[in-house]
């Protein structure tokens, strides 16, 4: 085949999948992917949810608590950049499947932690694992989802994770009630695991992404696929297997491709999953870190301020999902994250009240904060070219995992002697991804609403 019936050949097959409309097999593919993302969230919040049982078990003071965290994030930012680079290089099934065993592997090893260097440790290699559905989920949904839904269905697969939390302080607050807290944070830990390395098993019915085996030079295989995504189907059989030596054709160095000719979309997502990234877990952190030792509760009762706060979340994330491909990208997050921070002064002059207005706040906050990340990450994720676009993805967010790994220990810094301190500090990182994101639009950056994704790699000089 001649080079121009090549690129006429994949633009035809590129515009088919683009212009697919919905049918069963993207239900079933948002439905998994969403199951997963629910699991990650599920393994990821239940150390806020048992670290207060650590502190008891382990004689931690705020900083070492904060060691926890820390630790769990550093595995987070290490992960990120190279998972990405990863899942562009050979695919995004292999890395999605391969994060689900590495981490929940981790988790379920946690649970038999004899020190807690072992559990800093393990805690570590798990952020390693979780952080690759970051850059392969996020890069996939976008591709294997018609244009014209792509921010709504992404949205959508992102707001499983305050299911994923909800479940997890659940049982949490379940276990720990009921079993003695030495064995009640394991037992947890336990149970994450298995759950975790479960989804590898639904996911393994996933297919590969067409528009990276097309950049591979695969398109037969991205042809049965595309194919079969026409008519719906989704049997048991997997559509195609990732390759495990062929190598998407790039220069060398992805990354500064991105920086060369995508320097202000890469800006713009890493700035968008710093704020975030800083915001939400500093928030997390604040519950155990300031409010348990502060109003003197019991570590049982933590749990239950998750729960609230994951009533807030879903709720924000569906108005996130609903609202992306009605107003628009810049719109819909620009929005999120000023209200977020905004919320997040109101809760600092409630602080005062007690435990019930700490959690009512705390829900609240969640809530916005929720609908914030869940916008920025379809926002940032599509603006990437699909031979980059994980990498893009594991960058910004490796960035962002730079902040949250600080926000721990500055919020139990302020916290311990300001409780609205250091939330009004939150709220600035939040109102730094709302610059952000206004700056973007000020400078012509794209609206990406309803776009093909190969538009918006068409013309970087144009769309910034």
């Amino acid at each position: 085949m001649t080079e121009p019936d090549t690129a006429a050949t994949d633009a035809t097959l590129l515009e088919t999948l683009a212009n697919l409309r919905w049918n069963r097999f993207h239900t079933i593919v948002v439905l998994l992917f969403g199951l997963g993302w629910a699991l990650d969230a599920f393994e990821v919040t239940l150390i806020g949810n048992v670290l207060g049982a650590l502190r008891q078990h382990f004689h931690l003071g705020s900083n070492a608590m904060s060691f926890i965290l820390a630790a769990w994030f550093a595995g987070l930012m290490l992960g990120a950049s190279g998972f990405g680079i990863l899942s562009d290089r050979y695919g995004r099934r292999r890395v999605f499947l391969a994060s689900l065993v590495l981490y929940g592997a981790a988790t379920l090893a946690t649970a038999f932690a004899p020190d807690l260097a072992a559990l800093m440790v393990l805690r570590l290699i798990a952020g390693i694992g979780v952080v690759a559905e970051y850059a392969a989920i996020n890069a996939a949904i976008a591709e294997l989802v018609p244009s014209r839904s792509r921010g709504r269905a992404s949205a959508i697969v992102l707001n499983f994770w305050p299911v994923g939390s909800f479940v997890a302080a659940l049982l949490a607050w379940l276990v720990l009630a009921a079993l003695p807290a030495d064995l009640g944070w394991r037992v947890v830990f336990a149970l994450g695991g298995v759950i975790a390395l479960s989804a590898a098993w639904f996911r393994r019915h996933l297919p590969e992404s067409p528009r990276w085996l097309i950049e591979a030079g695969r398109r037969e295989d991205a042809r049965v696929i595309i194919a079969r995504i026409a008519a719906g189907l989704t049997d048991s059989t997997p559509l195609a297997p990732a390759p495990v030596v062929q190598r998407v054709r790039r220069e060398v160095n992805g990354l500064r491709v991105l920086l060369r000719h995508y320097p202000g979309r890469l800006a713009l997502g890493a700035v968008l999953d710093f704020a975030e990234a800083s915001g939400y877990y500093g928030l997390f952190a604040f519950l155990p870190i300031v409010v348990l030792p502060a109003l003197h509760l019991p570590p049982a009762r933590l749990p239950v301020f998750y729960l609230a706060g994951s009533v807030g979340a879903l709720i924000g994330g569906f108005a996130a999902a609903s609202l992306l491909d009605r107003l628009g990208r810049g719109v819909t997050v620009a929005g999120f994250y000023l209200a977020t921070a905004l919320a997040l002064i109101g809760f600092a002059a409630v602080t005062g009240m007690g435990a019930g207005a700490i959690m009512l706040g705390f829900a609240l906050v969640n809530l916005l904060a929720t609908g914030s990340w869940i916008a920025a990450y379809p926002t940032f994720a599509e603006l990437f070219p699909t031979s980059l676009r994980a990498t893009g993805i594991g960058a910004s967010v490796a960035v962002g995992r730079i902040g949250a790994a600080l926000s721990p220990f500055l919020v139990g810094y302020v916290g311990a002697r300001s409780m609205p301190a250091a939330l009004v500090m939150l709220a600035g990182f939040w109102a730094l991804g709302a610059v952000a994101i206004l700056v973007w639009r000020r400078r012509g950056g794209i609206e990406a609403r309803g776009l093909a994704l190969e538009q918006l790699a068409a013309e970087p000089a144009r769309y910034v």
